[in-house]
């Protein structure tokens, strides 16, 4: 058994240049051992356990809808703010929502203090040829794998198929 305990897995923060977004991430997942670009699926883990905590007044990132990846969320404290194609929904402890792949969706905090979440993805983005897509609809973009972890964001217009290829 590998075990670790949360007070010991280092705290990511990440925060755009405006200061709109914002979130601190402690990846559980990897501190057990999951190796994110491995190709031995053993080592990738079937999902991927994140705790995410939100500041007060900020949003984790812009609304967007993964290709091919599930999240599952369980509120631990805090209220937060969920969009998704119906609206926003206010969420607080003990509730568990779930978004399929296709379905945007962005979670803010709503409250006075941090917003505090579990969320378990089934197909963590990641290198190799499982990696996640995501699609931004209010800025018309995509975020897709690279190399690796790596990411480029990309914007595009709709073309004809055979477009440049005779």
């Amino acid at each position: 058994m590998h075990k670790v305990n949360l007070k010991d897995i280092p705290e990511q923060k990440r925060k755009s240049p405006k200061g709109k977004f914002g979130r601190m991430m402690k990846n559980i997942s990897i501190a057990l051992g999951r190796q994110p670009e491995s190709l031995d699926l053993a080592k990738r883990h079937p999902f991927d356990l994140t705790l995410v905590r939100i500041p007060k007044g900020k949003t984790l990132c812009p609304y967007h809808a993964h290709a091919a990846e599930s999240e599952l969320y369980l509120v631990v404290s805090g209220r937060g703010n969920v969009r998704d194609r119906d609206g926003v929904t206010e969420v607080r402890p003990g509730d568990a929502f779930l978004f399929q792949p296709g379905e945007a969706h962005q979670l803010s905090n709503a409250g006075d203090e941090d917003f505090v979440y579990y969320v378990i993805a089934d197909n963590p983005r990641s290198g190799g040829t499982t990696g996640d897509s995501c699609y931004y609809p209010d800025s018309d973009k995509w975020a897709v794998v690279k190399e690796g972890t790596q990411e480029i964001i990309v914007k595009g217009t709709e073309t004809d198929y055979f477009d440049g290829e005779e």
